[in-house]
């Protein structure tokens, strides 16, 4: 078997995973994932932002991997309600409900990931913020560290 053998059983393979455990890829996923990736960065901006000026711990290998398990944490509940889709009826619609509510919560992370690197936040994604977590149902209580700023 040859290498290209292997990439395209491989890409094969993810397309139909992908398919099974989130329905396809829709625009909601992407926006998910491109929340989770630039919430990740600009956590690890701010993580070494705040170990230069010692007002934090700065960069550990430990939190970062907890904070790769809450993102894969994330994507598993996507998935689980894509299955409870299937299993109601195949609408997408808590698939989407919980895409929405991630996404609300990953903008909210990365808001404050940009307080804690002293950004000016625009008024627009604060209200962005505020249309995703009504979509969700989510309220500020909801989320752990909401406590921490707010804006």
């Amino acid at each position: 078997m040859d290498k290209s053998e292997i990439y395209k059983f491989s890409a094969a393979f993810g397309g139909s995973a992908i398919t099974y455990l989130f329905g396809g890829w829709s625009f909601a996923l992407a926006a998910l994932l491109t929340f989770t990736i630039i919430d990740y960065v600009t956590g690890l901006f701010a993580a070494g932002a705040e170990g230069k000026r010692g007002t934090g711990p700065g960069l550990k290998s430990k939190i970062g991997l907890i904070g790769i398990a809450r993102k894969v944490f994330i994507f598993a509940m996507v998935a689980v309600a894509h299955l409870v889709d299937g299993v109601l009826g195949d609408s997408h619609l808590f698939r989407d409900a919980v895409a929405y509510f991630y996404m609300a919560n990953e903008l909210l992370s990365i808001l404050e990931n940009g307080g804690r690197l002293g950004a000016p936040i625009p008024p627009v994604i604060r209200q962005a913020v505020e249309v995703l977590k009504s979509k969700s149902g989510s309220q500020e209580g909801d989320r752990e560290d909401a406590s921490k700023e707010k804006r």
